[in-house]
């Protein structure tokens, strides 16, 4: 039986603290009794995300490159020696999928290195358990409903690549010498501090011509989308409940998700703006991009958690959340 995440003084690594799902994580770790080790290269990550976590007297951070081997094992194993650290969650990686198009190298290096690296640590640490943030960018283009036994898994990314060979050094690691691991499938997440995503690109495309939406692709584009805070929940529940060596789960909505061309009127909507808009053509946004999946959260269902909220539902609560930022530190 795996201890409860709720322990008072359980130490916690996370990596990514700084980004937009890591530094809320953080927030909930904190808020629940854990001590927090955060580290960060801050590549996407603001101090702003950290600024609550900051003040906690169990929040201690740590800049360092994860991708960078000799910084992971000569300078930052050295400073968390002896520290007894129960878990790590691994959120560390390039969230940019058209960055990853570009520069291969941008995945390989921030998403695939960075667990090799963290693994490496884990195991100079004797760390026994990872947490391991994935994407549904692992099961490629299917028609098929995708379920965890879905296969085989031909991501058309780079970032779904690296995140499903980063799946299989986790499980090749718990084979040698962790204790245990739990994978979470992402769907498309949404909420306050977003660094990236369709949400964040349609605002600030409204900021720099407010006359026009431009929408990659033919706004058919439909994927679920779950909120941040949710998600978080979700994760801490599964932590909490499947105590396989290797927990594999698809976390989202039960819905089908909301169309490009939903997303780009509740954003005009939100910002009261009659602006029309433009569609490029296609049936995607860009090379890698997966236009429409449908998503089985029924394993997640029957251990025992569910969204309560669709994916439009998230869309317009991320809108509003985005246009009144959170409340100053």
């Amino acid at each position: 039986m795996t201890q409860s995440i709720q322990s008072v003084d359980r130490v916690v690594l996370v990596t990514g603290a700084a980004g937009f799902i890591g530094s809320q994580l953080v927030d909930v770790l904190l808020a629940s009794g854990c001590s927090v080790i955060g580290v960060d290269d801050f590549s996407r990550g603001t101090e702003q995300n950290i600024a609550r976590a900051r003040k906690h007297p169990k929040f201690e951070l740590h800049t360092a490159d994860l991708a960078d081997e000799n910084a992971v094992l000569s300078t930052l194993a050295p400073l968390l020696a002896g520290r007894p650290i129960a878990e790590v969650w691994h959120l560390a990686a390039n969230s940019d999928i058209p960055a990853g198009v570009r520069d291969p190298r941008v995945d390989h290096r921030n998403t695939f290195m960075t667990t090799f690296n963290t693994l490496l640590l884990m195991r100079e640490l004797k760390i026994p358990r990872i947490a391991f943030a994935s994407t549904s960018a692992v099961y490629g283009e299917n028609k098929d409903l995708l379920r965890e036994t879905t296969g085989p898994l031909l991501p058309i990314s780079n970032y779904g690549a690296m995140k499903l060979a980063a799946e299989g050094l986790i499980s090749a690691a718990v084979e040698a010498y962790l204790e245990q691991a739990h994978i979470f499938r992402f769907p498309n997440v949404l909420g306050p501090r977003l660094t990236h995503g369709i949400i964040y690109d349609f605002l600030n495309k409204l900021k720099r011509d407010p006359a026009e939406m431009e929408v990659l692709g033919n706004g058919t584009q439909q994927k679920p989308y779950l909120h941040v805070k949710d998600l978080i929940q979700a994760m801490l529940f599964i932590r909490e409940k499947a105590n396989d060596r290797v927990n594999l789960f698809n976390i989202g909505p039960e819905d089908e998700g909301a169309t490009v061309a939903e997303i780009a009127k509740a954003v005009l909507a939100g910002v009261k703006s009659d602006a029309p808009i433009r569609y490029t053509g296609g049936d995607r946004g860009w090379v890698g991009d997966v236009p429409r999946f449908r998503y089985s959260v029924d394993k997640l269902a029957k251990l025992g958690w569910r969204s309560t909220s669709s994916s439009l539902e998230v869309v317009r609560r991320t809108v509003a959340e985005a246009l009144a930022p959170e409340e100053p530190i």
